[in-house]
């Protein structure tokens, strides 16, 4: 990632990534498929694509009530039904990034111990 070409939605994921890492030595960067992505112990729970944030966030969440009013399913597959564990923003919903990716981490957290 070079910084002269990084646009405003990859600065705000990577200042959102970077604070979660300096509060927390189990987490670190890597990728979900091609992708850059947070991970807890080895586990990912939000990466970046599409100028976007996916998160998984559970099959249970529900966006609406947490004020969100524009997302998407993960489906990174053309023949196989969405991920309705894993949640995309988009940079319009940049106010509600920071919270979803703590929230992620929390379900992670969860998950893995």
């Amino acid at each position: 990632m070079k910084n002269q070409t990084m646009q405003k939605e990859e600065k705000l994921y990577l200042k959102i990534g970077n604070a979660l890492i300096s509060k927390n030595s189990n987490i670190t960067h890597g990728h979900m498929m091609t992708s850059p992505g947070l991970k807890y112990k080895n586990k990912v729970f939000a990466f970046f694509h599409n100028n976007a944030i996916t998160f998984k966030l559970g099959k249970e969440f529900d966006p609406q009530k947490n004020g969100i009013k524009r997302w998407d399913y993960l489906s990174p597959f053309k023949n196989k039904p969405p991920m309705k564990a894993w949640f995309e923003l988009p940079y319009s919903e940049k106010d509600k990034w920071e919270a979803m990716a703590f929230l992620a981490l929390e379900k992670i957290k969860e998950q893995v111990g």
